[in-house]
């Protein structure tokens, strides 16, 4: 089947049953910080999941701020497929963001049926890569899953670099005493401001939390590039969303 057919419910289909259960033990040798945080976001004894379905809504940027409710699966060794309708002039558009096996597309339709932004390609691709290495903060099992290096600068901060989707991930996190997530960014492929394509800072701010499954993640978050910036906020800034509900597979 083609990346851009794959349906939400067939990625969550392939998703690979583990047996492992999360134990402090696990994590024992990395360093202090990725320890508060991996112990924070997952509980003793649950399983470790290779993927998670997602229930949301919130809003997106497109010139103004417009509403959304959306479903998302990502899944470890796969990949995500975001399928979101958006309300423009209370006009729904339809539509999904994704990345398969190391290969991006998006596809949006007015009503459903009239395209109205479409992509493929390797920049779709290395940017979609970018997002699902920011997105594993909603599936922190995928951290004990792959072959990430951990270094840790200090308490309050840490780094991932690992392989996934084709791409090099550089995640930088930043976490309070307890090891509550605060912010993650990385370099993400792209043109915000309409130029080349290049690695530009993009992140998340986490404002709220909640556990799903013996998983604590962000409920609530705000995306957008120029992390890090003044510009985040004032031109940056483009996705904000509210999680309603996570199940782990």
């Amino acid at each position: 089947m083609r990346t851009n057919q794959l349906s939400l419910d067939a990625l969550w289909g392939l998703a690979l049953s583990q047996e492992h259960v999360f134990s402090p033990s696990d994590v024992a040798h990395l360093p202090e910080a990725a320890r508060r945080y991996l112990d924070h976001a997952i509980a003793p004894g649950t399983v470790i999941a290779s993927a998670v379905r997602l229930k949301m809504h919130g809003e997106i940027k497109l010139k103004s701020w417009i509403p959304f409710t959306a479903e998302q699966v990502v899944c470890w060794d796969r990949g995500f497929i975001w399928s979101a309708t958006a309300w423009m002039n209370r006009l729904p558009i339809v539509g999904s963001d994704r990345i398969i096996d190391s290969v991006g597309a998006m596809q949006w339709k007015l009503l459903g049926l009239f395209p109205v932004m479409t992509g493929t390609g390797d920049d779709i691709t290395r940017s979609a890569a970018g997002r699902f290495h920011t997105e594993l903060m909603l599936l922190p099992s995928a951290l004990c899953l792959g072959d990430v290096t951990w270094s840790s600068p200090e308490a309050s901060h840490l780094h991932a670099s690992f392989m996934a989707q084709g791409e090099q991930a550089e995640l930088d996190l930043t976490i309070d005493q307890a090891g509550r997530l605060k912010t993650a960014k990385l370099p993400r492929w792209g043109n915000p401001d309409g130029a080349e394509q290049r690695y530009v800072d993009f992140g998340a701010i986490v404002e709220e939390e909640g556990t799903f499954c013996g998983y604590t993640i962000p409920t609530r978050l705000r995306v957008g590039w120029y992390f890090g910036t003044e510009r985040f906020e004032a031109e940056g800034e483009f996705f904000r969303a509210t999680i309603d509900d996570a199940i782990y597979q």
